[in-house]
């Protein structure tokens, strides 16, 4: 390949999580039990909501849609995981590396925003119910989603246009199990100075908003369950908000680490295995978070 000339950069080489030999099938079984288990665990949750008509609430309809956000998340990136595992030479052509990173964005702004419409509907819930029926009537619960794919959209053109317009030379080893923005970065042989400021402001942006909404609805929240005078009504207010928290801290948390961090801070070869956690583990523990906190999700 020339130097200076992407367009002649038909094809990536993914380094996968790691080279040792000895541990790709052991690591291959377990990404694969991961992945079966995020699998059966989202479309069971998918399943169970759509069958159930007594889940048939704006905040069932937004878990309904983080299950279907996180399902198609890990199916964009593990079973290309799982061939670098067994795999001599895991490649990936360039248009096949643009379509994952495309999808890998456009799934991950998505949940960042759904995760913030979660947060409103239980501002709402809990500061207003008696307005509840009308505030998260099904017009605007549609409006909130159109939003949450648009978002998730506007993301995923952002970043992948990024790393098209970065310039490749010689080197096409992507330091990475999947196609990712930091190692193109890397990869990349012209000054990537203004590449890498449009990653910092989409992600704060991606990141910075659903935080602040959540912050936000759960600050009125707080101070809406303080008010409560009964000890019963407090804790199943906490109850209705504990496994919200719990997936917002896991995925948000996650995802900070990796991307707001500089590379010196944070090398490649850390961040890969950091990016495990939002990639494979969020999206595999969602459903049981929610299932196990939320009682109405195990009814027959």
């Amino acid at each position: 390949m020339a130097a200076g000339n992407s367009s002649l950069v038909t094809e990536f080489i993914l380094s996968g999580l790691t080279d040792r030999p000895g541990l790709q099938l052991p690591l291959f079984f377990l990404f694969l039990g991961f992945y079966m288990v995020t699998v059966v665990g989202n479309l069971g949750m998918i399943t169970l909501i759509g069958l159930n008509s007594h889940l048939h609430i704006p905040m069932y309809f937004f878990l309904f849609n983080l299950s279907f956000i996180d399902l198609s998340f890990s199916t964009t990136v593990i079973p290309k995981m799982l061939m670098s595992f067994v795999s001599k030479k895991n490649t990936i052509s360039y248009a096949g590396c643009m379509t994952q990173f495309f999808f890998f964005c456009f799934f991950v702004f998505s949940e960042s925003f759904v995760l913030s419409a979660m947060a409103y509907d239980r501002y709402v819930a809990i500061c207003k119910p008696l307005l509840y029926t009308v505030t998260m009537s099904p017009q605007v619960c549609l409006s909130l989603l159109l939003g949450v794919y648009g978002m998730g959209t506007w993301g995923a053109f952002a970043h992948t246009g990024n790393i098209m317009s970065l310039t490749f030379c010689a080197d096409n080893l992507v330091n990475h199990y999947m196609c990712d923005i930091l190692p193109f970065l890397e990869l990349a042989c012209n000054s990537s100075y203004v590449n890498l400021l449009v990653v910092f402001i989409v992600v704060t942006i991606g990141i910075g908003l659903p935080i602040a909404t959540i912050f936000i609805s759960y600050g009125f929240i707080l101070s809406s369950i303080f008010h409560i005078s009964s000890t019963e009504g407090r804790s199943k207010a906490f109850s209705t908000c504990s496994s919200h928290i719990m997936a917002v801290s896991l995925f948000f948390g996650s995802g900070a680490f990796m991307y707001l961090k500089p590379p010196s801070v944070l090398p490649l070869d850390q961040g890969k295995v950091s990016s495990l956690f939002y990639t494979i583990v969020v999206p595999m523990l969602n459903p049981l978070i929610y299932s196990l906190r939320n009682k109405e999700s195990n009814l027959p």
